[in-house]
């Protein structure tokens, strides 16, 4: 039977339960445990998918073609699992399946109700995630904060859930603030005990509390939050602002949270402590990173730099493997014009754009790229950035002055980027290209040398594709088309002939899937790494 780990969080949010969540999946890992990670939202979207990234930050996209909420990138990242479309619940998905079974009458006209129906639901996922990725411990968080009327339904069914399984089963991480007054030089633990007691008054215990705070709390602050909120002092942890987030899983194993966790779930699992110096290695040589690459970053939504978080954490992996450190260079696509490009990017070591949808922007990030292919600086589009790369390379390289994407011009001569035939009628939040799809490698391009394969995977989240029927023009013109899906149908990626020399190019390359989900802190994204390289010469 799995054992399961609720994570809470109280005062405020954004205190890092999910890197909490994240490095505590690490530390059980190095003891040779399966484990599964999952995130139960709140709020009324049935799920992340069309929430604006201003607002929600990135949608992370899992194998299985889920769009999920942010934080799942962080555990994939730390636990190196893929998860699946049970790793993300939402009230919205909720009370959809509950209406629907209403409707349908699997209730047998019972008076639908918070209790038993919606609560029972959610438990049902949360053991479905536990049984189809048969883990050992299923690492639980539940999002926003405790006093939020949105996730009480949550909260109850965890309660009762543990009382179903066995509080030997389960086990409860409350993350709270503590927060520091420089001016009298305190660090203030009431917060927390009310955080507690309003817990406790649904009727959730914690069995550890993670003390969030910029610096260190003191011994005798640990002491008496371990004395108001009835928790034994090894089982208040400080969790401490580091310089790296993949410190965190060092810090927490330093002050015994691991053992803790066994001590109390009852698993006899010790620390396989050459994987643990393996994370260790790794963080070390993060901190050995010597000298700096700025790159600009050039999105529709960089005033909230969420919205491209594992863009951001690839670049770093990759910054990890070339022993450089990156500085990103925010670049609102608005702000881009052929005039204003040579002072904007005259900084820049490299130039990224990334995924985006709508129109806004979109005449930026093509003077952008212009810039980039005209100026040999390395370029590296990815989804919304790859079909950047085509629109500008068939007007200024073939000559067609009015091409575009049918998104943003319905009636546009030459539509280089459409939806294929069998996606007509698609809307927002319908049918996209999303989940894990096979891309054909074409020998001696900068994919190749990235991915040293013949056939690779790379996750999707998008409707319109490159239009096949300028395929032959593009190639004609020197534009490489460098990946394809199996069947030859489907253009994967672009990219332009590394070298010197007319029509070749330092590094210039577009893809339309995202490889920033799939990288990771110890295997770093090969394109990213291969952009960084490029970059750094």
């Amino acid at each position: 039977m799995s054992k399961f780990i609720f994570v809470t969080g109280g005062v405020v949010s954004g205190l890092g339960k999910g890197i909490t969540a994240a490095s505590l999946g690490r530390l059980l890992k190095c003891r040779g445990l399966k484990i599964a990670s999952q995130k139960l939202d709140p709020y009324m979207n049935v799920d992340p998918g069309t929430m604006s990234p201003f607002q929600h930050g990135e949608v992370f996209v899992t194998e299985d073609g889920a769009e999920t909420d942010l934080d799942l990138g962080h555990y994939e990242r730390f636990i190196d699992e893929n998860l699946t479309k049970y790793s993300n619940l939402t009230s919205g998905r909720v009370y959809w399946n509950v209406l629907n079974k209403e409707r349908n009458g699997d209730y047998l006209g019972q008076t639908v109700q918070i209790i038993p129906h919606v609560t029972n639901e959610i438990k049902d996922f949360i053991l479905k995630n536990a049984e189809v990725s048969g883990c050992d411990v299923s690492i639980v968080e539940i999002g926003g904060t405790i006093g939020d009327i949105e996730s009480q339904p949550f909260l109850e069914a965890i309660r009762q859930l543990s009382l179903e399984v066995g509080r030997r089963n389960c086990l409860f991480i409350h993350v709270c603030l503590v927060p520091y007054i420089s001016g009298s030089d305190e660090f203030k633990s009431k917060p927390t005990q009310h955080s507690v007691k309003e817990l406790m008054a649904v009727g959730i215990h914690p069995d550890i509390i993670v003390a969030r705070c910029d610096k260190e709390i003191p011994a005798d602050i640990r002491k008496k939050i371990s004395l108001f909120c009835n928790v034994s002092e090894d089982c208040v942890i400080n969790n401490t602002t580091c310089k790296s987030l993949y410190e965190v899983p060092l810090m927490l194993h330093a002050q015994n949270m691991d053992d803790v966790v066994c001590r109390d779930l009852g698993l006899e699992k010790p620390t396989d402590y050459r994987a643990l110096a393996d994370w260790s290695q790794m963080v070390e040589t993060i901190h050995g990173r010597q000298g700096e690459i700025q790159i600009a970053l050039v999105g529709k939504y960089v005033k909230l730099h969420d919205s491209y978080l594992s863009i951001v954490e690839s670049l770093n992996h990759a910054s990890f493997v070339i022993g450089k450190n990156v500085k990103i260079k925010w670049v609102d696509s608005d702000s881009v014009t052929d005039e204003s490009a040579g002072s904007i990017f005259s900084d820049c070591s490299g130039i990224i754009l990334p995924g985006g949808f709508g129109q806004r922007g979109i005449e930026g990030m093509i003077a952008a790229c212009r810039y980039a292919r005209t100026h040999n600086i390395p370029y590296f589009g990815i989804c919304l950035g790859m079909q950047i790369s085509v629109i500008e390379f068939a007007r200024d390289v073939l000559g067609l002055k009015n091409a575009n994407s049918r998104e943003f011009d319905e009636l546009c001569e030459n539509p280089v980027i459409d939806l294929m035939k069998d996606q007509e009628g698609v809307i927002l939040g319908g049918t996209m290209r999303l989940g894990s799809y096979p891309c054909k490698v074409t020998d001696g391009t900068i994919m190749k040398r990235a991915y040293g394969s013949d056939l690779i995977e790379e996750r999707h989240r998008h409707r319109y594709e490159f239009n096949n029927d300028y395929r032959e023009q593009m190639s004609a013109a020197g534009l490489v088309i460098s990946g394809k899906s199996p069947d030859d149908k489907i253009v994967e990626t672009v990219e332009l002939p590394q070298g010197e020399g007319k029509g070749k190019h330092k590094f210039f390359i577009g893809v339309q899937f995202h490889p920033e989900f799939k990288s990771r802190p110890n295997n770093a994204g090969k394109l990213f790494v291969e952009f960084l390289k490029a970059s750094a010469l």
